[in-house]
């Protein structure tokens, strides 16, 4: 059994839903307003919905997505930064694996109000030609 690094219980549920492939559970980690950016540089989901559909846009380009793991985190005050590795199997076999840092600013009801993913998108990209 994986142990995750202590984080704030939509923190933790975002990551669980990520390796579940959940989409409608992960957007639900997100205020009926949040804002993702994923990563920063493009631009930003905003809304619920439209989090969930990008999300179920992109879970079936693999099989399996294996998720996001969370490898270390840090709470200070609404904001929880955590570092992390993602896993997936392009339809084509390839495996692809990349890594980040998410910021994670809460809003008073313990969702996440804003997420910011810094990873290289190219990185990401070029294993998936």
């Amino acid at each position: 059994m994986m142990t995750f690094p202590a984080m704030p219980p939509a923190v933790l549920r975002f990551f669980a839903a990520s390796q579940e492939g959940d989409a409608t559970a992960w957007a639900a980690t997100f205020a009926a307003d949040g804002v993702f950016h994923d990563p920063v540089g493009q631009p930003p989901l905003i809304g619920r919905d439209a989090i969930a559909d990008f999300i179920a846009s992109v879970l079936p380009r693999f099989r399996p997505f294996l998720g996001l793991t969370p490898m270390q985190a840090h709470t200070v005050g609404g904001f929880t930064a955590v570092s992390w590795r993602g896993a997936a199997v392009s339809l084509s076999g390839t495996p692809v694996n990349w890594s980040g840092i998410n910021v994670y600013e809460l809003d008073g009801a313990g969702l996440i109000r804003e997420a910011r993913a810094y990873f290289d998108q190219r990185i990401f990209q070029a294993q998936l030609t």
